[in-house]
């Protein structure tokens, strides 16, 4: 009968470089996924009419309208309360037309006559005075200083909103992902280059 041949075990050496070379593969791609939805996204925004563009407050005013809220006073309490319609209206880089602004998509889905809808509170009157804060804040600090926003022409009622708002995922994202990948790498290299000790300190600040 003919010998079986021993199965080529992998010395602990090899073993750590193949597990680096898979990383490396795997931080590699991510990061191109990352960087190719980066570059596609703008191109995608303009062909559906949106971009980034320049904002500048022409008015901030509050309307007699008052729009309901829930709010939760318990595990299985629900309230109702009310809120002033604060809007805020922008002249855009991309548009001779005024233009309302709002918080985020969430807020322009939620209640797209207004700019702005307060934490729901209890009382009215907290509402009231959440809404009045950020009139003075639109008001006074911003003004007429000249901000990024992100604008959609095919929008019908509003079209703007702070750039910060519309693109805070997706820069979290880029600086989430290629700082854990520089993080993990470096890790490994140590190991490789150290063996295995004990780790005393601190991760580097992301």
């Amino acid at each position: 009968m003919a010998r079986s041949r021993p199965a080529y075990e992998y010395t602990e050496a090899e073993d750590r470089s193949m597990r680096l070379g898979f990383l490396l593969i795997a931080a590699g791609l991510l990061s191109l996924l990352v960087l190719g939805f980066c570059w596609l996204r703008p191109a995608l925004q303009e062909r559906r009419g949106g971009g980034a563009a320049n904002c500048t407050v022409l008015a901030v005013r509050q309307l007699g309208e008052r729009f309901a809220c829930t709010f939760s006073c318990g595990a299985a309490c629900r309230g109702t309360a009310r809120y002033p319609c604060l809007q805020v209206l922008v002249r855009t880089s991309r548009s001779a037309a005024p233009a309302l602004l709002h918080e985020d998509e969430r807020q322009l889905r939620t209640n797209p006559k207004c700019s702005y809808i307060p934490p729901c509170a209890r009382d009215d009157q907290e509402n009231s005075e959440n809404v009045t804060y950020k009139q003075k804040y639109w008001k006074e600090k911003v003004g007429s200083q000249p901000f990024t926003c992100y604008f959609n022409q095919h929008l019908r009622t509003s079209a703007a909103q702070p750039w910060e708002s519309a693109s805070t995922v997706e820069a979290s994202l880029h600086v989430l992902s290629s700082h854990s990948s520089t993080a993990i790498i470096t890790s490994v290299l140590r190991s490789n280059c150290a063996g295995p000790q004990k780790f005393n300190g601190s991760l580097p600040a992301g």
